[in-house]
């Protein structure tokens, strides 16, 4: 009985979740084996054209690069974010919940605003190229907009929050013992930090590196508003897909393959969460 009543609680997300995950999902799935008809509108059907259409390797140089700028965004948010989670979780006191809250609060404000922020800073004619010619360190402005740096700092800059907040969890939860006893074993602080620290937060830099990974691949705004042709990024040629060229059964088809593409590394996370949850039970 007491099961039952607590059941019930689970209906109203239920609800939310087929309403407004499951069911779009579905449309987007059967909108994948769509086509375009004469009159440029969206058609369901069972073509499987638009899959063999997105494996096209003139796309791959995209996906590479979407790839290539989400994990150097990991790579990045992990050595900015690692040290400030550190320093919080070891030494913020009783001001760590005001630090955290110091972090987390400027992004309540919109991505896109953010974004157009950095547009602010970088442009030719931005803050940061003035202030180098205030100085002298420049004759003219130096181009950063339109550059893989400035997306890459882009994304960096708007999910560096999801690396933090992850690793300052898993420091947090460590005893300090833990600690005490690496530097009577291992002596130096660094060595200590290799042999104890890092293994003890590695689900906490997985969970990290996978929250930011996740969101980057298939992010367009960064790339749409700090990048150039020379930019162009997955999320990019799916807005294309869907607003530009009016193809939306082809847009549908390098959505589903992308969701797939980033399921294998969520399975790949779980997976190794699990293993980690049983060997800590054992």
């Amino acid at each position: 009985m007491r099961a039952d009543y607590w059941t019930r609680f689970l209906i109203p997300p239920g609800v939310w979740l087929l309403a407004l995950f499951a069911f779009p999902l579905m449309l987007v799935l059967a909108l994948s084996l769509g086509y375009v008809d004469d009159l440029g509108r969206a058609v369901y059907g069972t073509d499987w054209s638009n899959y063999a259409e997105a494996f096209n390797p003139t796309y791959l140089p995209v996906l590479i690069r979407s790839v290539g700028y989400a994990a150097a965004t990991v790579a990045l948010c992990l050595l900015i974010g690692y040290p400030i989670a550190y320093y919080i979780a070891r030494f913020g006191g009783r001001y760590r919940y005001a630090l955290i809250a110091a972090l987390v609060v400027p992004f309540f404000v919109n991505y896109l605003v953010r974004t157009y922020a950095w547009v602010a800073l970088l442009s030719d004619e931005g803050l940061v190229n003035n202030f180098l010619v205030n100085l002298g360190l420049t004759d003219r402005g130096i181009q950063m907009i339109n550059t893989p740096w400035a997306v890459i700092g882009g994304l960096t800059y708007g999910y560096l929050i999801f690396m933090i907040l992850p690793v300052y969890a898993s420091l947090e939860r460590m005893s300090p013992s833990v600690i005490e006893a690496g530097k009577d074993l291992y002596g130096r602080p660094f060595r200590t930090f290799l042999h104890v620290t890092l293994p003890q937060t590695k689900q906490g830099i997985l969970a990290g590196s996978v929250l930011v990974f996740l969101p980057a691949v298939g992010d367009f705004v960064s790339a749409q508003l700090l990048g150039g042709p020379d930019t162009y990024m997955v999320g990019n040629l799916i807005q294309d897909q869907f607003f530009a060229a009016n193809n939306w059964p082809f847009g549908a088809a390098l959505t589903v393959v992308m969701m797939l593409f980033l399921s294998i590394w969520m399975i790949g996370y779980l997976r190794s969460a699990s293993r980690d949850a049983r060997g800590a039970a054992i």
